[in-house]
């Protein structure tokens, strides 16, 4: 019998109780709570010079304080807003946007002296619980689950302190409380040495597989290969047109916002007809269609639309590339249109200064090599391995990393669900 389960043995036997957060939590508090948005105004004044302490946003918190301007505030701000000192250990939750995210904060690892909560979180604390283990509990399923309920969705996700302190949570014993945050401490330490590790040889996997993508799509032999233009390797794309029988035909919209500028593949569109489509003319896509944003197109939003999105539509912000299959293959102009030659070309040819963009004719001027397609088809499966152990989610180290995490969170999840424990 592990030592866990001989302190809810021992301790809470006949189970564990459940409580509000307001029952078990003295501080549930927040930035606005310091008075009228007049009184804050007249009594906070943010600076980015270094003063007698620090605004801590969720931001700074997610990023570890590598992202973006620090904040200060004076010592009359600081006392003005002292309900939202982080002078000792706190938990802190987005409850404007990003709701759902979970921060256990201690003093010592606070990049300031003195430290103060910034607006659009609250700040959480108990006398008379383990507070990282209340960090735990808010990070289970069952817990985001209720928070969710509380959440509205329209705009900004958010919700309030008070719908928060009646969210309900198994409270065991103390002791029952710090052996947990022990275990988990430690499987948490561990599964982040595996990750770092992890994530360190994904990264050097990655730059190996940019390097060599560029190198096979360029070093062709010149005596079997031809120079042409994306606009002679593609085939002519249209726009749909609206007509009386489509008035109760829905399709599926790709907008710039649905392609997944790191992983490259389509990840939420919305339904439109002929009465919601937006202004804007829509263009019909087909499988195998390779889409590339033409705005901010450093951004680097592209994708090969895939089976499910056959006859849909996207936005003319995409320019549609339908390769002409009897000259090129499909992923041989999708691997030149994620290469670093491409995004050269791109930077040099893009036009306007807060919203770049380039047009659909500079793209398809660009000019790719065109072997003979057996020997297109023989790099691209070179590229399509190279591809998978980098970035398919579903296998390679990629798979791994995430497997880790949800690995990590399946026993989290257990530990933390009291009645299971007992009965096994």
């Amino acid at each position: 019998m592990s030592r866990l389960e001989q302190l809810i043995a021992e301790l809470c036997p006949d189970g564990v109780e459940l409580k509000n957060i307001g029952d078990i939590c003295e501080t549930v508090t927040d930035y606005v709570a310091a008075g009228s948005f007049a009184d804050l105004r007249k009594n906070v004044v943010y600076s980015l010079k270094p003063d007698f302490a620090q605004l801590i946003r969720t931001t700074d918190l997610k990023s570890n304080f590598s992202k973006g301007e620090s904040i200060y505030v004076s010592e009359r701000a600081f006392n003005f807003l002292w309900r939202v000192n982080l002078n000792e250990e706190s938990i802190i939750l987005p409850n404007i946007g990003n709701c759902g995210e979970v921060y256990y904060v201690v003093p010592e690892n606070l990049p300031y002296e003195n430290n103060v909560l910034g607006p659009n979180a609250i700040l959480v604390r108990s006398n008379v619980c383990d507070n990282k283990f209340l960090s735990y509990i808010f990070r289970t399923r069952e817990f985001q689950m209720q928070l969710n309920k509380i959440t509205s969705s329209t705009g900004q996700t958010k919700f309030n302190k008070t719908e928060f302190k009646k969210l309900v949570i198994p409270v065991p014993p103390l002791p029952v409380q710090q052996e947990i945050v022990r275990i988990l401490d430690n499987f948490t330490e561990l599964k982040t040495e595996l990750t770092v590790e992890l994530t360190a040889e994904l990264t050097a996997r990655r730059k190996q597989y940019k390097y060599y993508r560029d190198l096979l799509l360029t070093y062709v032999n010149e005596d079997t290969v031809k120079w042409i233009s994306l606009k002679e390797c593609t085939l002519p794309t249209s726009n749909i047109k609206w007509s009386l029988e489509d008035e109760l035909t829905s399709y599926k919209y790709i907008d710039l916002t649905s392609v997944d500028r790191d992983l490259h593949y389509i990840i939420e569109t919305q339904e439109i007809n002929k009465n919601n489509a937006p202004s804007r003319a829509q263009q019909i896509v087909k499988t195998g269609d390779i889409l590339f944003a033409t705005t901010r197109p450093l951004l680097k939003r592209y994708c090969l639309v895939d089976s499910e999105y056959d006859e849909q539509i996207c936005s003319t912000g995409f320019c549609v590339l339908r390769a002409n299959t009897n000259i090129v293959l499909q992923k041989w102009i999708l691997y030149h249109i994620a290469s670093s030659s491409f995004y050269y070309y791109v930077e040099k040819y893009q036009q306007g200064a807060s919203y770049p963009a380039i047009s659909d004719t500079n793209v398809k001027n660009y000019q790719i090599p065109v072997p003979p397609l057996e020997e297109q088809g023989r790099i691209v499966a070179i590229l399509d391995r190279f591809d998978a152990l980098c970035n398919d989610l579903t296998s390679g180290l990629t798979a791994e990393v995430e497997e880790r995490q949800k690995q990590y969170e399946y026993y989290r999840d257990r530990l933390l669900i009291f009645n299971k424990i007992m009965e096994e």
